[in-house]
């Protein structure tokens, strides 16, 4: 039975990185179900947040294969109750004076944020875990959405340093 993990990968910010890492991925034929990256609090480091399906084997191997790349510097297996997980989206929303009120009531309510206001749609940015998202865009979907654009999971560890 497939799960879904998500590794927080450490790397030295070096041109290259992320092909080589998304190459270990599509040379061995997996998935990754999303891979967000950005520089850390160290300018030298960048943390790669990568979600994946497979067995533990699967997992194991995605480890090892990736233990063995030289930029990489630590690889955590993020697990929900030791994270904290969040997406971020922005949805372009049709919206006109017939509904413009109630698109913005919803928006409200998910403690979305209008960034974005034209005479036929809102542009709205809603973070949050991947359910809340999901939901969100769901009810948008009845007044028509334009555009999506969604970041990824992104997550850090609970512990501390």
């Amino acid at each position: 039975m497939d799960n879904k993990y998500v590794l927080s990968v450490l790397v030295e910010n070096q041109p290259g990185v992320l092909s080589r890492v998304a190459g270990l991925f599509s040379r061995r034929g997996y998935n990754i179900d999303s891979f967000t990256a950005g520089e850390t609090e160290d300018e030298g480091l960048t943390r790669m947040t990568i979600v994946l399906q497979g067995d533990s084997q699967v997992l194991e191997q995605i480890k090892k294969q990736l233990n063995k790349l030289i930029d990489v510097v630590d690889i955590t297996e993020l697990k929900p109750q030791e994270a904290v997980y969040r997406e971020l989206a922005l949805i372009k929303v049709k919206a006109d004076e017939s509904n413009r009120a109630s698109i913005l009531e919803v928006v409200d309510i998910f403690r979305g944020k209008v960034i974005d206001v034209a005479n036929e749609h809102l542009t709205v940015e809603m973070t949050g875990d991947h359910n809340k998202v999901l939901a969100f865009i769901d009810m948008m979907r009845s007044y028509g959405i334009k555009e999506i654009v969604r970041t990824g999971l992104t997550a850090l560890g609970r512990w501390s340093n």
